[in-house]
This record gives C-alpha cells, sequence and structure tokens, in this order.
C-alpha cells in the first residue's frame, strides 16, 4: 500500500498547558488546555472563507468505502448498577461504557503493559473509547472519585484484543471525534467526497475548508477547562474553536470517507506549545505542499489550527520539532 500525505504549516504559537484531575493522584492524561494569555500572536483564520454548502443525504465518492460506526451495546454490557462496560467491539478497536448519570466525578482507564490512559467519562451517555494501542492485554478501570484527588475502582474487567483491521482505532467516532452517519459534518464530508475524484483531492478540499473558514478561539482558549470535549458539528456551524476543535473535525470529516485519521497530542518548538493536530492515511500517491516534500511508507502530519494563521516555516522547520505525546 502506498500512502499519500501532506505536511502543513505552522501558525503563530498557541501555547497550551494539559490540565485535569488526578485519579489516586495521577494526573489526567491528553486533555489540553488552551490559554489565550500565554498565545505569543493570536490566530486569524484568511478572510476570504471557502463558501460550501451540504446537502443531506451525501455519501461520498466512488471510492468511500461503508461507514464504520461504534456503538454501546446493552445487551453486551457488563457490570453493575452503576456502570455498564460493553468490550463486544474489542477487536474492531474500540470499547464502549455508560455510566448512570452522577454529580461525582466518575474516570475511566485503559491500561495496557506499562500505559495507561486516564479519560474523564461524561456519565449519562455512552461513551467510546479507542484502543489505539494495538494488540494485546487490556485491562478497564472505571474509578469514581471519593474526595478531593482520590478515586475509588468502580468497576473493572479485561479483554484479550486481537484488532482486525489496525487502522479500526483511526476509522471510527470515539470520544475525542464524536460524530455520526448523520452528523452533519459527515454529510459535508461527503458532498466534498462525491466531488473529488480520489482520496488526494478529498483531503486537499477538507483541509482548505477548514483551514479557510474556522477561526480560532482566543476567547474559548483563555476559559476552557480541563475535561473539555469538541463536538464536530458545533465547530462546522460556529466556525470557531481551538486546536482540539480542529484536530476532531478534520478527524470526523476524514474517518467517515474512510482515510485513517490520527488525533495527535504532543509539543512543538521552540516554545514547548502544548497541541493538538492530526495524522492520516491515504493509499493515494503523493503530493509537495508549500515548502514541505510528501513522503510515502508512515503517517504524515497535517495541522490544521496553525496553518489556518498562515505562519511562516520557521515554526515548523523539517517538522522535528513536532514532539509526539499521545495518539488517539
Amino acid at each position: 500500500m502506498n500512502v499519500l500525505a501532506a505536511l502543513f504549516v505552522v501558525t503563530a504559537f498557541l501555547l497550551c498547558s494539559c490540565g485535569g484531575s488526578d485519579v489516586n493522584e495521577e494526573p489526567d492524561k491528553y486533555v489540553p488546555k488552551e490559554t489565550a494569555a500565554e498565545s505569543a500572536a493570536g490566530t486569524q483564520v484568511a478572510a476570504a472563507a471557502v463558501a460550501r454548502s451540504s446537502p443531506a443525504g451525501s455519501t461520498g465518492g466512488s471510492w468511500t468505502p461503508e461507514f464504520r460506526n461504534s456503538v454501546f451495546d446493552s445487551s453486551a454490557a457488563e457490570g453493575n448498577d452503576e456502570v455498564q462496560v460493553d468490550m463486544s467491539s474489542v477487536n474492531e478497536g474500540y470499547v464502549a461504557i455508560h455510566c448512570q448519570p452522577t454529580d461525582t466525578k466518575i474516570k475511566f482507564q485503559v491500561i495496557k503493559d506499562d500505559n495507561t490512559i486516564t479519560y474523564s467519562v461524561v456519565t449519562g451517555k455512552d461513551q467510546i473509547f479507542p484502543l489505539q494501542s494495538g494488540d494485546g492485554h487490556y485491562i478497564f478501570r472505571v474509578m469514581k472519585n471519593i474526595t478531593d484527588k482520590k478515586y475509588a475502582e468502580l468497576y473493572k474487567c479485561e479483554a484479550q484484543v486481537a484488532i482486525g483491521d489496525p487502522f479500526d482505532p483511526f476509522l471510527r467516532p470515539n470520544q475525542y471525534t464524536d460524530y455520526t452517519e448523520n452528523s452533519e459534518c459527515v454529510q459535508f464530508a461527503g458532498t466534498l467526497a462525491e466531488g473529488s475524484a480520489s482520496k488526494a483531492d478529498f483531503i486537499t478540499s477538507v483541509y482548505e475548508y477548514i483551514a479557510g473558514s474556522v477561526t480560532y478561539d482566543q476567547e474559548k482558549a483563555a476559559t476552557v477547562k480541563s475535561g473539555y470535549l469538541p463536538v464536530p458539528d458545533d465547530t462546522l456551524t460556529t466556525k470557531k474553536g481551538i486546536c482540539f476543535d480542529y484536530a476532531s473535525l478534520a478527524a470526523a470529516m476524514l474517518r467517515s470517507q474512510g482515510i485513517p485519521t490520527q488525533i495527535i497530542f504532543g509539543y512543538v518548538s521552540p516554545n514547548d506549545v502544548y497541541h493538538a493536530w492530526n495524522k492520516f492515511y491515504t493509499e493515494e500517491g503523493g503530493w509537495q505542499l508549500v515548502e514541505f516534500s510528501v513522503t510515502g511508507g508512515a503517517w504524515n502530519r497535517i495541522d490544521l489550527t496553525f496553518h489556518a494563521g498562515g505562519a511562516g516555516s520557521e515554526f515548523i522547520g523539517d517538522g522535528s520539532n513536532y514532539l509526539e505525546a499521545n495518539v488517539f
């Protein structure tokens, strides 16, 4: 399989800090908090937004595969009166849970080998979490806040995972990119795909639309709280967002049309900006965009937040100043 990729440009610094609550004094990982006060120069989208509409029922181009969903199956779940865990789809790259509504903070831990990922849970709603660490033995722990930053185990279960398609975790909705086949962003992506001769054309269309129409939201960056979760349809409608919103919308649009897409959290030098961006895979060939050459055979970076501000290549260099911390 050949890989097509594009490395897109960075904008003015969006300085962020990773915030969150603790599980037994352990930090809640991978939920970025951006602060406008730390921003060196705010970002602004190009004035000429790309005007497009998304007629209902758009399904995509001739190359678009069947939509891959992720759902909570209550009939397959196990647990107790407070939480149910559905492990019936672990071989499709995800685990699902549902916690009864409560004002108490709930965390969900996905543990494989020495790697523990801790998520904040939205109670009263089905929640999907990716198994991005690949095949192997997983432990799932639901944790309930008992006092201050201390959590107690509410439920624990385990599964031996053998994911049939290694791209599956990056082709389905999850907590960080929440969409359905009927979501507006998916219908819009289908419209763009219908007008695209290839995956390369489609990725370019998504990139141009988001970078040209979504403005970085400085007010939101200054007030966003730890545990924030983006809603791709909201970003599409309001045309405003922070880096997590950009990455989530891009992932929803690309995944829905069969493009494996990761949401990456990490750091960008020279100022160690904590940031979110995307990587994608495609079977197409390659192209060259701005100052960066495309390479095959690997995941490749697409940074919509930074490109939307139009900053110069001095903030990117050869790409080696991107330090990936976590992949979703």
